[in-house]
């Protein structure tokens, strides 16, 4: 198994980092950042600080969403509340901070499956301090996990347990959405689980993790023709939408993170420009917004040239339509 502090520890790597800098593109543009972390793991420190260095390094970032990743979790009480505690530390830390970016919504961590959900939801709302927006429970599982550098926590056959889809629906009754992470070979699944439960809102993470590592390894273009297939049919439901992101995870193979330079937004548009247009036209701008997922993408490219990169692939798009994927998709998605 990789060593489990590998994405924490490589996700600092400041000096590797600067070694390509770029002017900013369109610097006035406003940006809410849909998707980032939070941690403090074994010395590996990405909090409020860090983040205002990354979100304060050129873009205009004026909100931002915190995702759930099991930081801050309570260290006792009934298992089932324990993940409150992130909640609860995460709206503290976001009430305290001057930074020009302000975490504007929290996606929490529920087990949907769990019979007192209403309970641990609310007690969500009450800890989030007006800032809850969602949950997630990812459905994240591979049969090769020592191949992969970031092991998901999902379980087969998440998606259809009938007690996940009460959940689910239960999710919209409370007006929260859910956000989700899988593999790209779980699209089947996802596109199952989106039209049982058509009345919550899905926002699927990082493109379905197209994975490129272990068995995966030399079968880009084969996945991606399946893949385009496979979005085209997701974005036929109405109630899921589509962050644009989290391409640059180490496990999607593009090895990044192993080579003397990190990439230059050019670069970046090169390698994955077709997957971020194929999204765009399968869900219109409207349903799409741009994600860092830092500070995991972090191992691969920096915020500035990351969101450099953004603007490059959006810059054939309409004002209107870039306005979308850059702030008002997530602004509508999670009522911000």
């Amino acid at each position: 198994m990789i060593d489990p502090d590998w994405m924490p520890r490589m996700a600092q790597r400041d000096d590797w980092l600067a070694l390509v800098v770029e002017d900013i593109i369109d610097p006035a543009r406003e940006i809410v950042d849909p998707h980032h972390h939070l941690w403090n793991r074994q010395g590996r420190i990405y909090e409020m600080n860090e983040l205002a260095a990354d979100t304060g390094s050129g873009h205009n970032v004026v909100q931002t969403m915190y995702i759930e990743c099991r930081s801050y979790w309570d260290s006792d009480g009934p298992d089932n509340m324990r993940p409150v505690g992130e909640t609860k530390r995460v709206a503290e830390m976001a009430a305290g901070s001057a930074s020009k970016a302000k975490i504007a919504g929290i996606i929490g961590f529920a087990d949907l499956r769990d019979d007192q959900l209403c309970d641990v939801l609310k007690a969500h709302k009450n800890a989030g301090q007006g800032l809850l927006c969602g949950i997630r429970q990812s459905g994240a599982f591979d049969s090769d996990p020592d191949a992969l550098a970031i092991v998901g926590r999902g379980v087969p056959g998440q998606y259809s347990d009938p007690d996940f889809r009460r959940g689910m629906a239960r999710l919209a009754e409370h007006g929260l959405t859910y956000d989700t992470w899988h593999y790209h070979h779980q699209a089947g699944d996802f596109l199952e689980l989106a039209r049982a439960v058509p009345d919550t809102v899905m926002v699927l993470d990082h493109f379905s993790t197209p994975l490129g590592v272990g068995r995966f390894v030399g079968q880009r273009d084969a996945i991606f023709t399946r893949w385009k297939d496979d979005m085209a049919a997701l974005a036929d439901c109405p109630n899921v939408r589509a962050k644009l992101g989290g391409l640059a995870m180490a496990d999607n193979g593009w090895g990044w993170h192993d080579r003397e330079l990190p990439p230059t937004s050019d670069q970046f548009v090169a390698a994955y420009g077709d997957w971020y247009h194929h999204m765009i036209a399968c869900f219109g701008p409207d349903r799409c917004m741009f994600e860092s997922n830092f500070p995991v993408d972090r191992v691969s490219v920096s915020y500035h040239v990351l969101w450099n990169a953004f603007k490059k692939i959006a810059s054939r798009y309409s004002e209107a339509d870039q306005q979308m994927m850059f702030a008002g998709t997530a602004r509508q998605v999670y009522g911000l």
